[in-house]
């Protein structure tokens, strides 16, 4: 049988869960390559062939996006599937052109071949874009599951920057699980703040296998989606966040707008800090596009440890990674926080900048009044610490959703803001929950 030979464009994440769940054991289809863009480091490793499977007893290179148009010419591909998100429509069809000009067939996958049916009921939250606040609304939602005596885990989307065979099923249930595998600020930043909550967390590269490890010990699972991605898991009940700061990208970015018109409740996140008139006009995009969901508003309220301390000063704001770079936000919550503080400014790091972190403001020229939490690697973590340690600043506002100064040496007084996702309307989340668990008979410790 002749093989169709194709690459997988990805980012470390729904490139192997697509190959996993789709093209692994698929004799018709010889994967060639991944290519790996957006996550340092990632490029120039394999694939392992204990993942990969006895098709690939070799594994599978990973390799830069930038060799894509040489792959398809000197390796005779045929087909190239498209597999990461968070992605503008207009870059994803320049992709698709360039692809297509070489000609290979430029694929993307639909919703329901990679997800993945679980015996358990399945809540998936996902967003329209980067940074929306969807970990905040899976906090609020195994809260409210835990209120009913329902017990949740978080499966969170794959963050495998380390080694891809070790990390296969990652259980984290503690902040010291999190120094024993040696995760990494991106992934502290997702689960550091629900294990703090006393939820149990998965995540890893086989999501087979995760979501069979994660049956056993809930009622009701919970996807929490990274980046704008679609669910890995087939969802009972999906929950998409819209972002009132970010008016219109619902509809121009992949997959997001999919997530928009799949969803059974909308949730406009943010309501309390965004401006009024821009919150109905989402309201009233979201009804037309997707007239079938449930519109909600929630709060994204933000708390400073001691707004005294930022007042009249000059304050240096590291916010959340993903959000403020790739995310396209030129500020976060701590931005928000030191400016209702009373900040007298906020500092540009940007002349402070040392090694990856002056590279990352060169390839995001939006980000000028904040210094964005990156630590891929423990030499990036290095250089956040030293752009910190070189900024001339009064205080430090940490808005990263873990505790920064546990990794690494912060020598200017540091103040954390922290966020918490709370109801702004009727009918509320937790209404939405009380709705879901009645429909599908769960039934917890205290029914």
């Amino acid at each position: 049988m002749k093989r169709t030979r194709t690459v997988i464009m990805g980012a470390a994440g729904r490139d192997f869960h697509d190959f996993l769940a789709r093209f692994r054991d698929d004799e018709s289809t010889e994967v060639v390559a991944f290519t790996a863009t957006q996550i340092p480091g990632i490029d120039g490793r394999t694939f392992p062939p204990d993942l990969a499977g006895p098709l690939y007893p070799d594994g599978i290179p990973i390799l830069p996006e930038s060799e894509l148009g040489r792959l398809i010419r000197e390796e005779g591909v045929e087909r190239v599937v498209f597999a990461y998100s968070d992605i503008a429509h207009v870059d994803l069809m320049h992709k698709a052109s360039l692809v297509i000009a070489e000609g290979a067939d430029f694929v993307l996958m639909g919703s329901t071949p990679t997800m993945l049916k679980s015996s358990k009921p399945v809540i998936s939250i996902c967003a329209v874009r980067t940074g929306v606040g969807k970990s905040g609304i899976s906090k609020y939602v195994i809260r409210a599951l835990r209120s009913r005596g329902i017990r949740a885990v978080d499966v969170r989307h794959p963050m495998p920057y380390r080694d891809l065979l070790a990390m296969r099923v990652e259980r984290y249930a503690s902040v010291e699980d999190l120094d024993r595998f040696g995760v990494t600020i991106e992934e502290r930043e997702e689960y550091e703040h629900l294990v703090r909550d006393g939820i149990v967390v998965y995540a890893g590269v086989d999501y087979e296998a995760i979501l069979r490890e994660a049956e056993r010990e809930a009622d009701v699972v919970i996807w929490d989606g990274g980046n704008n991605d679609m669910p890995f898991f087939a969802p009972d009940l999906e929950i998409v966040a819209l972002d009132p700061h970010r008016p219109g990208h619902e509809r121009l970015y992949h997959p997001g707008e999919a997530n928009l018109l799949r969803a059974d409740v909308l949730v406009i996140n943010k309501v309390n800090t965004a401006d009024r008139a821009v919150v109905d006009d989402l309201k009233a995009t979201a009804a037309k596009l997707n007239h079938s969901a449930v519109v909600i508003e929630t709060s994204s309220e933000i708390t400073l440890a001691d707004p005294q301390a930022v007042n009249g000063k000059r304050a240096l704001v590291i916010e959340d990674g993903p959000t403020v770079t790739h995310g396209g936000m030129a500020y976060g919550a701590g931005a928000l926080a030191a400016r209702a503080a009373g900040a007298a400014a906020l500092v540009d790091p940007r002349p402070y900048a040392v090694g990856s972190i002056a590279q990352t403001f060169a390839a995001y020229p939006h980000l000028t009044e904040v210094l964005p939490a990156m630590g891929y690697s423990k030499q990036q973590l290095a250089e956040l610490e030293a752009t910190i340690r070189a900024t001339e600043c009064d205080v430090v506002v940490v808005a990263t959703p873990i505790d920064l100064a546990r990794l690494i040496d912060i020598p200017h007084p540091t103040v954390r803001a922290t966020y918490e996702v709370v109801d702004a309307s009727s009918p509320t989340l937790d209404d939405v929950i009380g709705a879901f668990v009645q429909q599908h008979g769960v039934r917890g410790e205290q029914a």
